[in-house]
């Protein structure tokens, strides 16, 4: 009988099955067989994402960054295509109230070396106005560029939310590609591992052995679990996942003068 840390192997409450190295190995190589045609229908579908038709644009269309107004076209950096993301805004919010999916995009993707090296470049678009931009990227620390497209019509302003993939011919411009919400999820590579895990994402919408929908902690004398998609994106200062008025998007608790707050100074609706 297999033992972990000297204790005898055996069926623990809503964990997975203990089982021998053997039985695991064989249905770890059924499932296999699936995830190889999950990723063979991937690579199809990427095919076909590279034949869609284009939308040309007005390259000259000015957004806002950091050296002022700018022609679209130079978000390009020379380079012959262009992945953006656009992120939601609330106008005349503090940072810890600023959108908590955004906040997870963005924070996954504070390196474009890899884009680069492929010939693409990288910029985050934002509807709020750009004083307010400024400081919430200088705040989260933020090294990508980042434009303020409050002023530009869709789709390079619009609705916020996803990404979008440009590609650029001399001074000509073209829509490529955009996602829809979790069209979003191959740029947050967390997404990706905690599928890998035995206990997922803790979101309400998946699919769990019975007694399993659980992230083995227990608060209150229950086992705690997610109640909505993406309940963890904010947490207070204390690490404790929560959507109340002390929470913070999570990465922000990493930033300096980040402190625990009692609102989340939403106006409005996202801009």
């Amino acid at each position: 009988m297999a033992t972990t840390s000297g204790h005898a192997s055996g069926d623990l409450p809503g964990r997975p099955p203990v089982v021998d190295l053997a039985t695991w190995q064989a249905a770890r190589e059924e499932l296999l067989v699936r995830e190889k045609a999950h990723t063979h229908e991937g690579d199809a579908i990427a095919a076909a994402r590279r034949r869609l038709p284009m939308v040309e644009l007005d390259g000259t269309v000015e957004v806002v960054g950091a050296d002022g107004p700018v022609p679209f076209l130079d978000l390009f950096q020379g380079r012959d295509e262009l992945v953006v993301y656009q992120h939601m805004w609330w106008d005349g919010a503090p940072h810890q109230g600023q959108c908590e999916g955004c906040t997870m995009t963005a924070w996954h993707v504070r390196d474009a070396v890899y884009l680069h090296a492929r010939g693409a470049s990288f910029a985050v678009l934002t509807t709020g106005r750009w004083d307010e931009v400024a400081a919430y990227v200088d705040f989260m620390g933020y090294t990508q560029p980042w434009y303020s497209v409050r002023d530009a019509a869709a789709p390079i302003g619009g609705g916020m939310g996803h990404l979008s993939c440009f590609l650029r011919d001399g001074a000509r411009v073209f829509l490529t590609y955009s996602t829809t919400g979790r069209g979003n999820e191959p740029a947050a590579g967390s997404f990706g591992l905690l599928d890998m895990t035995p206990y997922g994402r803790g979101e309400a919408w998946e699919e769990h052995p019975e007694g399993r929908a659980v992230l083995g902690e227990v608060r209150d004398g229950q086992p705690f679990q997610g109640h909505h998609a993406c309940w963890y994106w904010r947490a207070d200062a204390d690490g404790v996942a929560t959507w109340g008025p002390t929470s913070r998007p999570v990465p922000q608790w990493t930033r300096p003068g980040a402190t625990p707050v009692q609102t989340l100074g939403r106006h409005g609706s996202p801009s």
